[in-house]
């Protein structure tokens, strides 16, 4: 596949080679963008705004809408190649793909509903004679950066809400994943998105990225990704709107009182959800010590029956992690945690990129797997005496992107769920939950602002104040 510049496809002869994570072929090439690439991509980008701003709002409507339409009707097209290029099973896939069409035609929903209102000028002394009003106008610019594990709805989210508000997008993909996206750039393109409007890029972030972070014709970015790569774009971005979801480390409390066989349903399918690597994924559980064991055997028996392997086999529950290194890593933690204590109760092992699904208890705090974000198929148990123990343990990191409990009592429900420091909560379902219209984002080293298409909006779009003096 080709990059996307200047309103036209772009090859070269340095090219990235994308693999299937699961034997390792090689599925297609990307070109690898050089600074001049990324010169031609910025300027066009610049100068596609004031196509992008001009357009009317029936017209971006219509093309997220027809967008929408031509990918549900290539739904398996779409899931084959997301479960190819990164780590999804084929039922996976066709979810991703299935959500992708619902954030495609909320966002066209959403662009009829970018509203303005009136101003009391004359609350104040002064303003009597005078009337106005505010409208939301584009920002311009919106770079969008996007990851591997979600390889086509993550990128509907940027793009969606930024055609929808008017704004021309430049897209970097996830190196490991890019084809999605550039799939889905030519739909939109198929659909009637004016080829000025976007461009996209594929290449390494750490050789690109600066260039497009830096400059100043970027009027927002953005990112989902690591905390790390977050902290870096808010230290170079200047004077510029950032967006940003950069991961968690999502706790659950189970309650004494809760529906046993639906936490247990939802917090294996939530840690376990595309091999781990799901920024809601669960990763720590704390258990009612009243209810520890028995949980904690049923979870393990769940987790026990989970089949991996090939992810095109219709009876695959988990595939590979992205790569055979994210693997490694995953496996050092465990070992790290291992050895200062901590047990694990199944899995653990690995073959390659496959990466049993693993569960471990008395993990210490001191243990990488316990205060970082795995984002792998590893999900640690714990027992708690009471709710004020559990609320705290579960807000004693940096991270707040979601949190979920479990339990009948409503009373207890509203408690913990006003207790917990994060973005979102679940009750009674797991962390891995999210509505694509719903206001999505955390908070501490989770991230800045919302996501979830009307919220997006909202951060790609700028108020403007009219105000007429009628003296």
């Amino acid at each position: 596949m080709k990059m996307f510049i200047g309103s036209r496809w772009v090859d070269k002869e340095n090219k990235i080679q994308v693999r299937d994570p699961f034997n390792g072929s090689v599925i297609d090439t990307v070109p690898k963008a050089d600074p001049y690439d990324v010169e031609q991509a910025l300027e066009a980008a610049h100068t596609g705004f004031e196509t992008a701003r001009k357009m009317t709002v029936h017209q971006r409507a219509s093309v997220l809408y027809k967008t929408a339409r031509y990918v549900s009707e290539r739904e398996e097209e779409f899931a084959t190649l997301i479960a190819r290029e990164g780590s999804k099973t084929i039922r996976e896939a066709r979810k991703e793909t299935q959500r992708c069409v619902n954030t495609l035609t909320v966002s066209a929903e959403e662009a009829k509903r970018i509203l303005g209102e009136t101003i009391p000028f004359d609350s104040f002394p002064g303003g009597e004679k005078r009337i106005g009003y505010y409208y939301r106008f584009p920002v311009g610019v919106v770079l969008a950066v996007t990851p591997f594990n979600d390889p086509l709805n993550l990128v509907a989210h940027k793009i969606g809400p930024a055609v929808a508000a008017g704004n021309s997008i430049l897209l970097k993909p996830a190196t490991l994943t890019p084809l999605s996206a550039i799939k889905l750039t030519q739909s939109l393109l198929e659909c009637g998105l004016p080829p000025e409007v976007i461009q996209v890029v594929t290449g390494y972030g750490n050789e690109i990225g600066d260039s497009l972070v830096f400059d100043r014709r970027v009027r927002m970015i953005s990112f989902t990704g690591g905390v790390e790569a977050g902290k870096q774009i808010t230290r170079k971005a200047g004077i510029k709107k950032i967006g940003m979801e950069l991961g968690s480390n999502s706790p659950v409390i189970v309650w004494k009182d809760a529906s046993e066989e639906r936490a247990v349903e939802s917090c294996v399918s939530g840690a376990f959800w595309a091999a781990g690597q799901n920024c809601i994924g669960v990763q720590r559980i704390y258990i009612h010590e009243e209810l520890y064991d028995s949980f904690k055997n049923k979870f393990v028996k769940r987790t026990g029956e989970y089949k991996i392997g090939d992810k095109l086999k219709e009876d695959t529950d988990m595939g590979p992690m992205i790569t055979e290194e994210e693997a490694v890593r995953v496996e050092e933690w465990i070992h790290e945690a291992v050895s200062m204590g901590a047990k694990v109760l199944c899995g653990g092992k690995r073959k390659n990129a496959l990466f049993e699904p693993t569960v471990l208890e008395k993990v210490p705090e001191k243990a990488k797997i316990y205060r970082e974000e795995v984002f792998g198929p590893a999900v640690n148990l714990f027992s708690v005496s009471d709710m004020q123990e559990a609320v705290e343990r579960a807000n004693s990191l940096p991270f707040g992107l979601h949190a979920a409990v479990f339990t009948k009592d409503i009373d207890l429900a509203f408690k913990i769920a006003y207790g917990l420091d994060c973005g979102g909560v679940m009750v009674n379902d797991s962390t891995d939950y999210r509505l694509d219209s719903m206001p999505f984002g955390g908070i501490k080293n989770s991230g800045l602002g919302r996501e979830g298409i009307k919220f997006s909006i909202q951060e790609m779009t700028e108020p403007k104040t009219i105000c007429f003096n009628l003296e």
